[in-house]
């Protein structure tokens, strides 16, 4: 305010200055015209004042008519209250909501334009308002003559005076239809989503678990809190991460293009529960009336049903199997009816084998028999008269040297002649049949047969026997000897072996000989087979063996060598290993 007057005054002296005659005047006037030139002064400022002054009202004068146009034709309507709910004030839009001129409202109480049945609330809402500096809003009910009642929102706040309030009333008739509508339709979806015939869960903008069916909720039963809960969580604790993170994804991007999802059936191992579970499941975006937007998923648990087609898979198979089978089964009875006439027939065919195989076997165990005798004739007519014809001759010889004058040396290649005979004759018959195991027994007999056996470097031949083995008879001695001799000469010709032993012992159920040695080995059943042109004499031993009642068996191991063993019974009796054989 000094600074305006400063400048009021100085402005007044420049007007005065301004004027022609007192400008004229002589400065050296006295105190009284010193006065009135401050007079004048002041007579200009207030001139200035008024001026302003006038400036002013007008600037107020327009800014209260564009405030009264802003405060009447705002969109929203203005009432000034009392503690009593009185109009103090209204703008034309407040009149126009409650459908009354503002001449006839002014002085009437707010709660009279308001439902009966509201106004208690009111008055307690009003109370409220004054009863501290805070904003409060709330909805009521207005009455309109003529027409349906209008429901206003009515926000109120205490004017500083503390005696009136300003309160701020918009209409919401079309908001709260909305919202009834929006509720309806709430409660129409949230009832259909309860009766729906699948699992049904809603999440919203921020991927939040809004909504969730009772078919649903199965799949969530061991998750709480569920609403509210950020759905990347909730699928981790399901699902294993490659499964979670993919669903995630998926529901993002249905969340930000709208674009829907439909997934093939979904078969995996739940991380909570670890039983594996199939679903059918699709993904759709909905927008709400506000703009915000939801994704719904919709899904099926199709464990069941995928059980049920594995198990009617199953049965099919099995159903097919079972036809199979049947056919099989015919087949087979059919089979099974030619196998039994077969195997009648075959056993027939088998009893004649046996009973040929006996007869074979007698027939060669006489051949045998036979031939033993045969050679035991030769080898006695060799030995016991054609050695001595030549013996004689021999000694002949030698007396018609002497006798008749003829030189000795001319007759000695004859006479050595006659000697390398005698020699071989002898030799025929041993080999034929060795008198010493007539006249010695097998001992000696098989022990001379081994030190005549040619010699190889390297080879060592050892041989044991007790002399209780001689308790054989003459027959069974001569199968132990031909068994021996025939094991000697295939280890002599084949098993290049270092080391050969024979033995000859009393063991339990007769007597034993047992030929081993260190040498090659040869596959047994091979050569035994009859397929097997050389056998290397191995029927020969086996039938002679058993032809008086004994066990003949033969072990061959690579690295080992081959062992050949013949028990023969002393007596008439079975050897007992043979006894288990047969039992067997």
């Amino acid at each position: 305010m000094k600074q305006r007057a400063t400048d009021l005054r100085r402005r007044a002296e420049n007007r005065l200055r301004e004027m022609p005659g007192k400008a004229k005047r002589a400065t050296s006037a006295a105190d009284a015209q010193r006065a009135q030139q401050e007079l004048q002064i002041h007579q200009i400022e207030l001139e200035l004042q008024n001026e302003e002054l006038k400036l002013t009202k007008a600037e107020v004068d327009a800014g209260l008519e564009k405030y009264t146009n802003l405060y009447d034709f705002a969109p929203v309507g203005y009432f000034t209250l009392g503690v009593d709910g009185t109009i103090s004030q209204v703008n034309l839009t407040g009149t126009t909501i409650v459908g009354v001129q503002r001449s006839r409202l002014l002085g009437q109480r707010f709660g009279a334009l308001l439902e009966a049945r509201v106004r208690r609330e009111f008055n307690v809402f009003l109370a409220q308002v004054f009863k501290d500096d805070a904003r409060h809003t709330a909805d009521f009910e207005l009455l309109r003559q003529d027409q349906p009642p209008m429901i206003v929102n009515i926000d109120a706040k205490r004017q500083s005076n503390e005696h009136e309030c300003h309160a701020v009333i918009v209409d919401i008739t079309a908001r709260k239809k909305v919202e009834d509508i929006l509720r309806r339709n709430e409660a129409l979806f949230s009832a259909l989503l309860s009766q729906a015939p699948i699992g049904v869960y809603v999440v919203d903008d921020q991927l939040r678990m809004v909504q969730v069916n009772p078919r649903a909720m199965p799949l969530f039963s061991n998750i709480e809190p569920l609403i509210g809960r950020c759905f990347a969580e909730v699928i981790r604790l399901l699902w294993p991460k490659r499964v979670a993170d993919a669903a995630e994804r998926r529901f993002r991007h249905t969340l930000k293009t709208g674009e829907p999802y439909q997934s093939p059936e979904f078969v995996e191992r739940r991380k909570d529960t670890h039983v594996k579970e199939a679903y059918e499941w699709q993904i759709q975006r909905v927008t709400l009336p506000s703009g915000d937007h939801r994704v719904v998923c919709f899904f099926n648990n199709i464990t069941e049903r995928k059980r049920a087609e594995e198990t009617q898979r199953r049965m099919e198979v099995l159903a097919a199997s079972n036809a199979k089978l049947k056919l099989e089964i015919i087949r087979r009875e059919a089979v099974e009816a030619a196998l039994k006439m077969s195997e009648q027939h075959a056993h027939e065919l088998l009893n004649q084998s046996r009973q040929l195989q006996k007869k074979l076997r007698e027939a060669s165990h006489q051949r045998l028999l036979a031939l033993e005798n045969q050679r035991k004739d030769i080898s006695h007519e060799l030995h016991d008269k054609i050695s001595q014809v030549l013996i004689g001759i021999n000694v002949r010889l030698a007396v018609f040297t002497r006798t008749a004058g003829v030189d000795e040396k001319a007759m000695a290649p004859v006479r050595d002649l006659v000697e390398q005979s005698v020699r071989i004759i002898h030799d025929y018959a041993r080999e034929l049949r060795p008198a010493m195991l007539d006249q010695l027994g097998l001992i000696p007999t098989l022990r001379t047969y081994i030190d005549e056996l040619p010699k190889r470097k390297g080879r060592e031949i050892d041989f044991s026997a007790t002399p209780d083995v001689e308790a054989l008879d003459n027959d069974k001695r001569t199968v132990l000897y031909r068994v021996a001799q025939e094991a000697l000469v295939n280890v002599t010709k084949h098993a290049q072996a270092h080391h050969v032993g024979v033995s000859l012992r009393l063991a339990r159920g007769g007597v034993c000989l047992e030929i081993t040695d260190d040498g090659k080995s040869f596959d047994v059943d091979l050569l035994s087979s009859p397929q097997w042109s050389q056998r290397l004499g191995l029927t020969g031993m086996r039938e002679r063996v058993e032809m008086v009642n004994g066990v003949f068996s033969i072990v061959s191991k690579r690295g080992k060598g081959t062992t050949i063993r013949a028990v023969i019974p002393v007596g008439n009796e079975v050897s007992r290993a043979k006894r288990v054989k047969k039992g067997a």
